[in-house]
């Protein structure tokens, strides 16, 4: 189980991080300034294990690895929206965060809420209800467990 925190349409990745903390050295130095213009206190309230939960076209914008790479660095288990924008669906395989299409669950919970997700089953768990998302296929499901693409190709 972990908490949702709950964003609209049309989130783009310098809402995620903002362009200025680029320039920080690390992932870890940028993560405290996540979702900085959308909720200040995002970074502080996040916990491992929690999940972003949002509308449409999630991710949209910049090509920039950082915005799913400062959710990772904050410990979120999973992105869940009702669509996401294409190159930031990839990036997220791509470092290993899974981002999974549910396209009901936004409509029916809340920042605050609890939810379980099952990716090996292909559902979300809120309250008592449970809601069907897309069951990544074996291939991109290998390299999220294997940490991201990169840590995949290099498995013996």
């Amino acid at each position: 189980m972990g908490k949702v925190f709950r964003f609209d349409n049309d989130v783009d990745t310098d809402q995620i991080i903002a362009s200025q903390y680029l320039l920080f050295p690390s992932v870890e130095e940028m993560a405290p300034h996540t979702f900085e213009s959308l909720d200040a206190d995002f970074a502080a309230n996040v916990r491992p294990g929690d999940y972003v939960v949002a509308a449409e076209n999630f991710g949209c914008g910049s090509s920039r690895e950082q915005a799913p790479s400062v959710l990772k660095a904050l410990g979120v288990r999973a992105v869940l929206a009702k669509s996401f924008a294409r190159i930031f669906y990839r990036n997220c395989i791509n470092i290993g965060l899974p981002a999974i299409v549910c396209k009901d669950l936004y409509d029916h919970v809340q920042s605050g809420d609890e939810i379980e997700l099952s990716m090996s089953e292909g559902t979300v768990t809120a309250g008592t209800q449970t809601y069907a998302c897309t069951k990544l296929p074996a291939h991109l499901q290998g390299i999220l467990d294997q940490g991201g693409l990169i840590a995949s190709l290099n498995q013996d």
